[in-house]
């Protein structure tokens, strides 16, 4: 399998104009955009870049950056040519018994004709010897699979829609507030008018300060803090090729994390709905508290890291759904504007389908409109049944 790059995904020039912030050529006089995107993440991203392929006129905006440090798909970033978007490491969950979710797993990937090994706790010990595996009765392990560098590859699409002859601008939106009907314009925060047929928001957790009345009750912006510790030096036990992406469900308390991608570390975190987050002031600095449970988590789990330096931390959220479902739904009182977002934390991974799909929902080509997307689907109350 060719190793995916970044000058594999674009052309000279593309990066260039989208660090500049402006791309492709601007409108004219002759008319307003087809469609006006929102929010330069990954389902923003992949929305813009499919309804280009779809003949559409595009501009996509951003308050910051594509997938800037303080984006859901914000995570690592180089902004050199020849680092890759892929590293091929393997993912491995884990179970401490052989529950219904690992039945149903197994029997999508024999379906979808998935490359997976069904493993008992010899095979992972004599596979991953890293790992203490005493307490686990079974694991399912991709060896296709690995991590996508989130921030690198929702740029590279952004570049690609740019080269494609798209517009990105970097504007802040104001609020669209009240009102009934078709949506003919937004404001941005500098004072400018963009027209358009149909609009897209697409802003994680962002979207309850855009539409408080709306979805103030309906997606939650959580506070969650991954860490990155060092192996010890010249131990390769840790990195791609030796160690796998993971998870260990743990009971249904779930933890994860990847290898020691680029020398940055190896990641853990645990995946539980932390405290609420304001994404524009909310505190990024760790808490002793996360960081000691993780800790003693890594030292049960994977003892040659027990005790081993923190490199690095990070606090980013997730914006979750009451069950964890995605958003893909018009405004119920704004009939051309499409809610786009609550990827509660898995998301990212599912940006290419969720932009096919919203691509289709907006041209009216779309198959099938699934009902748990749905804004009438999304309660209240936190009550997470979706991963």
């Amino acid at each position: 399998m060719a190793q995916i790059t970044r000058r594999s995904a674009l052309k000279a020039g593309a990066a260039a104009t989208l660090a500049a912030g402006v791309g492709g050529p601007a409108m004219g006089a002759s008319g307003a955009w087809d469609v006006v995107v929102i929010g330069a993440g990954v389902f923003g991203a992949w929305t813009a870049r499919n309804l280009q392929r779809l003949g559409r006129r595009v501009l996509l905006l951003d308050a910051w950056a594509p997938a800037h440090a303080r984006a859901s798909s914000g995570g690592e970033s180089r902004l050199r040519a020849e680092l890759p978007l892929f590293h091929k490491s393997g993912i491995l969950f884990f179970f401490p018994t052989r529950e219904e979710y690992v039945a149903k797993t197994i029997e999508v990937h024999r379906r979808l004709k998935l490359p997976t090994a069904v493993l008992d706790r010899r095979a992972m010990r004599r596979q991953f010897p890293q790992i203490d595996f005493d307490d686990i009765e079974i694991g399912v392990y991709e060896p296709e699979f690995g991590c996508l560098m989130a921030r690198r590859a929702v740029q590279s699409v952004v570049s690609e829609f740019v080269e494609a002859g798209g517009e990105y601008r970097r504007a802040a939106v104001k609020p669209v507030g009240g009102g009934d009907g078709t949506l003919r314009r937004i404001e941005t925060s500098d004072g400018e008018k963009i027209e358009a047929g149909q609009f897209v928001f697409a802003c994680g957790p962002w979207l309850p300060k855009l539409f408080p009345d709306l979805l103030g009750t309906r997606i939650f912006p959580t506070r969650q803090e991954v860490f990155f510790f060092a192996p010890s030096p010249g131990d390769d036990r840790f990195s791609v090729g030796n160690f796998p992406g993971w998870a260990d469900f743990n009971g249904g308390d779930i933890y994860y994390g990847f290898p020691d991608l680029e020398g940055r570390g190896v990641k853990i975190a645990h995946d539980q709905h932390g405290p609420p987050i304001d994404p524009d002031v909310g505190d990024r600095r760790y808490t002793e508290g996360s960081l000691a449970e993780v800790r003693g988590f890594m030292e049960r789990r994977f003892p040659a890291l027990a005790g081993r330096p923190l490199n690095e931390a990070r606090v980013c959220q997730y914006e979750n759904s009451a069950n964890g479902d995605l958003l893909i739904d018009y405004h119920p009182k704004r009939p051309n504007l499409l809610l786009l977002g609550a990827g509660s934390g898995h998301g990212f991974k599912h940006g290419p389908a969720v932009g096919r799909y919203a691509a289709q929902l907006l041209t009216g080509s779309l198959p099938e409109v699934e009902p748990r997307f749905s804004l009438a689907s999304k309660g209240e109350r936190q009550d997470r049944s979706v991963h």
